[in-house]
C-alpha cells in the first residue's frame, strides 16, 4: 500500500512537471523594502512572539493591524482563549462583503526563543505586502480575506488552540462559501548549490532537483478544483521556479502549517512554501535570521500569489 501511494506520488509530480512549462512572469510589483521593515518589525519586539511572552506576541498583532488598515483593508480581530490568555487572530478583508471568499493566511508566533524570520515572518510579510498591492486593485470579483494566526506553533500545533482552526471552524459553523484557501508558511530562504534540497522521499531529487532555489504549492491527494486551479496559475505567471506537489495527506511535511485545519472542515486548501526544514537548516533555531533570507525572490513570490488571485 505504502509503494502504490508513493508511485502515485511520483505520477501526480510528473504529470505536474511536464503538462505546465515554466513562462515569464509579470513585473515586479511587491516592494522588497517593505518586505524587510515588516519582517524588521516581526524580529525586533522585546522578546520572541510566541505564547510565553504575551506582550510580544500582541505587539506583533497590533503591527500586523495597522499594516492591514493602511493598506485599506476592512479588519477585524478574531481574540479566543488559551489557558486564561487572550490570544488574536487578525483578519483583512478586501473586495465584495458577501459571497463565496478565498482565505489567505500566515500564522505569526513562532516556536521557541528565536527570532522566526523565515518561519514565519516572511510569511506574515509576503501577507501584509500583498494586502498594498489588493488595495491599489479598482475592483475584485470576490472576497478576499487575509488572516494573520496565532498559536500554530507547538505546543498547540494540531490542536484546536490553533487559530487557523478557530478561524476555520467559524466559517464552516456560519455556513460561509470559501473557494479556497492559502497557507503562506516560509517564503523567504533559498539556495542555489547542489544538494541544499532534501525531501521527505528520496527519489523525488531526480524530479525536482537537488538545489533549493524553488517555491513549492503543496496539496493533498482529493484537495478538490481550487487546489487544481491555484498550483496551475501561480506556476503560469511566477518569475521564479515552482514545483506543484501532490500527495497523500501522511506524508511527513504536507500538512505542516495553517492549511491542515481547513482541510479538516471539508474547505480546498494549498501551501505555499520555500518548503522549510526540508531546505532550512535554521528551521526553529536562533539562527533563522532576516540576513539570510533573499528580499528579491520573496517579492517574486508575492506578485505571483497576486496574479493569481486575480486570475481565479
Amino acid at each position: 500500500m505504502v509503494l502504490r501511494c508513493l508511485c502515485c506520488v511520483l505520477f501526480s509530480v510528473l504529470l505536474g512537471q511536464a503538462v505546465y512549462a515554466q513562462p515569464s512572469g509579470p513585473a515586479i510589483t511587491a516592494d522588497s523594502s517593505r518586505l524587510r521593515r515588516h519582517l524588521l518589525a516581526l524580529i525586533n519586539t522585546p522578546q520572541p512572539r510566541n505564547y510565553q511572552h504575551p506582550a510580544s506576541l500582541g505587539q506583533a498583532a497590533d503591527y500586523i493591524r495597522r499594516a492591514l488598515q493602511a493598506a485599506g483593508a476592512r479588519t477585524t480581530d478574531q481574540p479566543y482563549e488559551v489557558q486564561g490568555e487572550t490570544y488574536r487572530n487578525l483578519i483583512g478583508s478586501f473586495g465584495p462583503e458577501t459571497g463565496p471568499r478565498l482565505v489567505i493566511g500566515a500564522h505569526y508566533d513562532v516556536c521557541g526563543e528565536q527570532p522566526g524570520a523565515d518561519d514565519n515572518g516572511t510569511g506574515v510579510a509576503a501577507l501584509l505586502e500583498l494586502a498594498r498591492l489588493l488595495g491599489q486593485q479598482p475592483s475584485l470579483p470576490y472576497r478576499i480575506e487575509l488572516v494573520a494566526y496565532t498559536l500554530e506553533e507547538p505546543p498547540f500545533f494540531r490542536t484546536r488552540q490553533m487559530g487557523s482552526y478557530v478561524h476555520a471552524q467559524a466559517l464552516h459553523a456560519a455556513g460561509v462559501p470559501v473557494r479556497g484557501m492559502v497557507a503562506l508558511e516560509m517564503l523567504g530562504y533559498y539556495e542555489d548549490r547542489k544538494h541544499s534540497q532534501r525531501y521527505p522521499f528520496g527519489p523525488l531529487k531526480f524530479i525536482f532537483g537537488s538545489r533549493g532555489n524553488y517555491v513549492t504549492v503543496a496539496q493533498k491527494f482529493g484537495n478538490g478544483r481550487f487546489g487544481r486551479q491555484f498550483a496551475r496559475h501561480y506556476k503560469a505567471t511566477a518569475a521564479l521556479p515552482v514545483k506543484r506537489f501532490k500527495a497523500p495527506a501522511w506524508l511527513p511535511g504536507i500538512d505542516f502549517s495553517d492549511h491542515l485545519n481547513y482541510w479538516q472542515f471539508g474547505f480546498s486548501a494549498v501551501l505555499l512554501t520555500d518548503t522549510a526544514f526540508y531546505r532550512n537548516q535554521h528551521y526553529h533555531q536562533p539562527t533563522d535570521t532576516l540576513d539570510r533570507l533573499d528580499m528579491h525572490r520573496l517579492g517574486l513570490a508575492v506578485d505571483a500569489v497576486l496574479a493569481t488571485v486575480l486570475r481565479l
